[in-house]
């Protein structure tokens, strides 16, 4: 199996739509052992949401923009598995005045920054010592090279995010850990239905991509995550995978 005996803590399992829902499934299924993190109220949803995996298990408390959450995560972690190897970020969001361009305030686009983009490099940071040689840090985008309609403020977060990527896989490539994200098409999550118009992505998608796209069907981007999580690219880092059907190579 892919992932056999491997220890990974994954973020962002929310409903089993996510997308992070179908990396921990798919692990577990690949021989993983899998702790989930959720904070606040979101707790309950994610613990429900757990038990429909092959394995419910242990979901721990982590905000990501809470330096003692962050600073607890290596102790909250040893409670149940030894080390890490691999960390899947599965974390955005933006108020909703971030998605109105030129209105949005600093404060609406700091924490879009904060909490989509800083995170990587801080879990990153705060999961290192528990970290194996050979670890591999994943994260999730939506392609940020081009301007979005209605994605405004969260894009300009995630090429931050992409760009966190690369600095992070420059400096802890010597530690022996690899950092990669997926770039994923258009997925019906609970994010994505927080994006106002993000149905205009869904319409277009379908017949540009090369290969199709269903906006329902997270698990080819599930897979390339677990891929790049499991030992089958140990010379790959800072990279950019595309999941999206073949539309990021296609013109007008």
């Amino acid at each position: 199996m892919l992932l056999e005996g491997k220890k990974l803590l994954i973020t962002g399992v929310l409903m089993d739509s996510s997308i992070a829902f179908h990396v921990a499934k798919l692990a577990q299924e690949q021989g993983a052992e899998v702790v989930l993190t959720s904070f606040g109220r979101t707790t309950k949803i994610t613990t429900a949401i757990a038990k429909r995996l092959p394995q419910t298990p242990p979901v721990i408390e982590l905000d990501v923009t809470s330096e003692e959450d962050l600073a607890a995560l290596p102790d909250r972690v040893r409670e149940h598995v030894p080390h890490l190897d691999g960390v899947l970020h599965s974390i955005g969001f933006a108020p909703q005045g971030a998605f109105d361009f030129l209105s949005a305030t600093w404060e609406d686009v700091s924490t879009a920054v904060h909490v989509s983009a800083f995170s990587l490099a801080a879990l990153a940071k705060a999961a290192l010592p528990l970290m194996s040689e050979g670890g591999s840090v994943v994260g999730l985008t939506f392609d940020a090279r081009f301007a979005w309609p209605v994605y405004d403020w969260m894009g300009v977060a995630k090429a931050a995010f992409e760009s966190t990527n690369r600095y992070l896989a420059r400096d802890l490539g010597p530690k022996g850990v690899r950092c990669n994200i997926v770039a994923a098409g258009p997925i019906r999550t609970t994010a994505a239905k927080s994006i106002p118009g993000f149905e205009q992505f869904e319409e277009a998608w379908g017949s540009r991509a090369p290969l199709g796209w269903d906006v329902n069907d997270a698990v080819p981007t599930a897979r390339a995550c677990v891929s790049l999580l499991s030992d089958w690219f140990p010379a790959t880092t800072g990279e950019m995978v595309h999941v999206d059907g073949g539309y990021h190579a296609i013109g007008a």
